[in-house]
């Protein structure tokens, strides 16, 4: 089906979603992830297709993205009964205003309506996209990148079984599948039928949408993310959060690109880092990091001389840019200047310099003595997330249920005139 058709069916298809009752919805979810769990052996066959044609074309951890097990399907079912689980504001009144007249004003939650994602090689978004949409009210229109398209194809097709077994309208989910980029065009110019459109996917993918759109389109996703080791750091403390930021999993928006680190501890603590993600690891068996050096860290310890860009890359990989910084102000300077608003840590014990810190950095997620892995919708209770937005308006952060809806204005009278 062409894409517009099928956008124009899946934005009919918003009015069901948005009639139906909470327990409606929450049924229709536990029968979709019932659904999923039928189709594993179909769902992994499908992934096994997708993973042989990007074998050669994309990195180990790209690959990692790509792929699903069962542990890894039943996990996304799980995901989405806990979805199922969330309470739900759709309907809810936010305020309520009685005016001197007599009107009784109302500002209430609504659902947006169509909800499309344009997403890459990571199918497990698909089920978390689908759920969180309908759970809001909306219908959800996804498209995929091409290395992942038989995965997803064979998860929307179980969710849509778990849908037609409640009686409701399947199209209130629907796939693209259109390939190319014109598929992605209509999406971003479907004027009058998409609602909100999301990316979830690389700089080029969401800088694409961003400057093509002429729908409502969130910025997503593009996590060059910091971590400053203060000169009062608990240094063991520093090292467990930098080795969890950069390699717990490095293909994820939140994982950790930068370091910056205060010269009255960078002899100290880069040798015990380098030890910790670079020698230890390779003695393990596991991939390394590759540190990028600034010229200060250099002299501290061995690893590759720093580009020009290195401070403004997303490397999604086991890839760590080093810096060292003569201060807090100096690090806040540098993350203003080459952070893309995702999140940022500060490692220290001197609440001042945390304080600042905070108070300082324009990030949609700050965090004191902890990960950056932790940005995610799951973690932040919100069962799971439809992206992390790095703007300001009209969400900020890991988007849950709350950031899928709007409101309207529902005025009560009684025969009253102007």
């Amino acid at each position: 089906m062409k894409t517009i058709d099928l956008v124009k069916i899946t934005k009919k298809a918003s009015a069901f979603a948005s009639r139906m009752s909470s327990e409606q919805k929450d049924a229709l979810i536990i029968s979709m992830a019932e659904a999923l769990e039928a189709d594993i052996d179909v769902i992994i066959q499908s992934n096994r297709a997708d993973i042989e044609k990007a074998k050669g074309t994309v990195s180990d951890v790209m690959l990692d993205r790509l792929f699903l097990d069962e542990k890894r399907i039943r996990a996304m079912a799980s995901g989405m009964r806990e979805i199922a689980k969330l309470k739900s504001t759709v309907g809810e009144d936010i305020t309520e205003a009685v005016r001197p007249n007599g009107l009784v004003i109302k500002k209430r939650r609504v659902p947006l309506g169509l909800v499309a994602i344009i997403y890459e090689s990571r199918p497990n978004v698909t089920s978390d996209a689908a759920c969180l949409a309908i759970k809001s009210g909306n219908s959800c229109l996804l498209r995929c990148g091409k290395e992942a398209y038989s995965s997803c194809f064979a998860i929307v097709s179980a969710l849509k079984k778990g849908i037609a077994a409640q009686g409701a309208d399947e199209n209130i989910l629907n796939l693209v599948s259109e390939p190319g980029r014109e598929s992605a065009n209509v999406l971003m110019t479907a004027q009058g039928y998409v609602d909100l459109l999301i990316p979830r996917g690389g700089a080029g993918l969401i800088n694409a949408c961003v400057e093509n759109a002429t729908v409502p389109c969130i910025h997503t996703g593009t996590g060059i993310c910091h971590i400053y080791v203060d000169e009062s750091a608990d240094l063991d403390m520093a090292l467990k959060i930098v080795n969890n930021a950069k390699t717990s999993r490095p293909s994820v928006c939140n994982a950790q690109e930068v370091l910056l680190v205060n010269e009255k501890i960078a002899n100290e603590f880069l040798p015990k880092l380098k030890n910790l993600i670079v020698d230890q690891r390779k003695n393990d068996g596991l991939i390394p990091v590759e540190l990028r050096l600034c010229k200060k860290s250099q002299k501290i310890v061995d690893g590759t001389p720093c580009s020009d860009t290195d401070f403004d890359t997303e490397f999604l990989d086991y890839i760590l840019a080093v810096k060292v910084v003569s201060d807090v102000n100096e690090a806040v300077s540098h993350i203003l200047s080459h952070s893309t608003g995702h999140s940022e840590a500060i490692v220290t014990t001197n609440k001042k310099n945390a304080d600042f810190f905070v108070s300082s950095t324009d990030s949609a997620a700050v965090y004191v003595n902890a990960s950056t892995r932790f940005t995610d919708g799951g973690e932040f209770g919100l069962g799971c997330e439809m992206g992390i937005s790095t703007q300001k308006l009209h969400a900020r952060g890991p988007m849950g249920l709350e950031e899928l809806t709007t409101y309207k204005y529902v005025i009560e009278g009684n025969g009253h005139i102007r």
